[in-house]
């Protein structure tokens, strides 16, 4: 078998939609299946992550699988494979699709509840993965222009009852928030918390950029990844970043405005409640930050290339 760590040329892949690992086995996209009664479907009961290839390589994969096995153990799941072979399954995944950009989860959900019992703890936990074209909040052509926000009316649900470090499909008040969005004309929305502070969205952090220094908030949210680089890259620039409670007044008077997910990076944010955000579009750090943000995607330290050429 030969392999390579050049994507071929688009569409020569028989799975160029996708492909998917499902118990165990390769299969295209269209094909990956799972029980009906899976408590993962029927429950939520389970937790995933989703890393990005750019050109191909991943970023920061050993941070999502240092995440995603970090959930699994907060939730009392038993992934059923190593760490290194579930790396592998990735790798394979989107070397069968020769994608160069892609979208890749990993899930693992709590099973197939055995006859005449409730308790989840009796199942056998459950891998799924699939790898497909690459998915955007918001795509490269319109970032510089910034995009809309609002600040959505549903409450994030507390920790107290899900705990928002562990990534989940407990999406009930994110997907209300969305449909907001779309109604009132904004691409993304906002959720607070009880307090009036700022949390998240569906699928990405908030920054603010306040008298010259960083706010995201602290609590109520996934420690994004994206999060974390663009932490990391705003030190390296002078930036101090502020982890804590964001109201959503300052949110409001900020000089600058992003967000932060692997669908689409460092994405600045132009108008919040239809009002302006600073100069109404891409503010300088943010812009900064966005550059050096794709030019780490090239650097050896926070990516894996991708092995090409495998056959299903």
């Amino acid at each position: 078998m030969t392999t390579a760590t050049t994507p071929p040329a688009a569409g020569v892949s028989a799975h160029a939609d996708g492909a998917a690992y499902v118990d165990g086995e390769f299969c295209a996209i269209a094909d990956a299946r799972i029980p009906l009664v899976d408590l993962g479907f029927i429950r939520s009961d389970a937790t995933y992550d989703v890393v990005h290839v750019w050109k191909g390589r991943f970023f920061r994969l050993d941070a999502h699988l240092d995440r995603f096995f970090a959930s699994a153990e907060r939730l009392r799941f038993t992934i059923p494979v190593s760490r290194e072979e579930l790396a592998s399954i990735l790798d394979r995944l989107v070397g069968l699709t020769g994608l160069a950009d892609a979208y890749v989860n990993m899930t693992v959900s709590r099973g197939v509840l055995p006859p005449g019992t409730r308790d989840p703890l009796a199942c056998r936990n459950r891998l799924y993965a699939f790898a497909i074209p690459f998915m955007w909040i918001a795509p490269p052509n319109v970032q510089p222009a910034g995009i809309s926000m609002i600040v959505a009316s549903p409450q994030r649900i507390p920790s107290a009852s899900v705990d928002q470090s562990v990534k989940n499909y407990q999406w009930g008040d994110l997907t209300r928030a969305m449909f907001e969005a779309r109604d009132r004309g904004a691409a993304v929305a906002v959720l607070l918390d009880g307090e009036g502070n700022v949390t998240e969205g569906a699928g990405f952090n908030v920054f603010a950029l306040c008298g010259g220094r960083l706010r995201t908030p602290s609590a109520g949210v996934l420690p994004g990844i994206t999060r974390r680089t663009a932490i990391e890259l705003a030190a390296a620039m002078g930036i101090v970043t502020e982890a804590g409670s964001l109201p959503v007044d300052e949110l409001r008077g900020a000089d600058e405005i992003f967000i932060t997910s692997t669908a689409g990076g460092i994405i600045p944010i132009a108008t919040l409640d239809g009002a302006p955000v600073g100069s109404g579009t891409e503010g300088p750090v943010t812009a900064k930050l966005r550059e050096r943000y794709w030019q780490a995607h090239a650097d050896p330290a926070y990516t894996t290339p991708v092995t090409y050429g495998i056959k299903a």
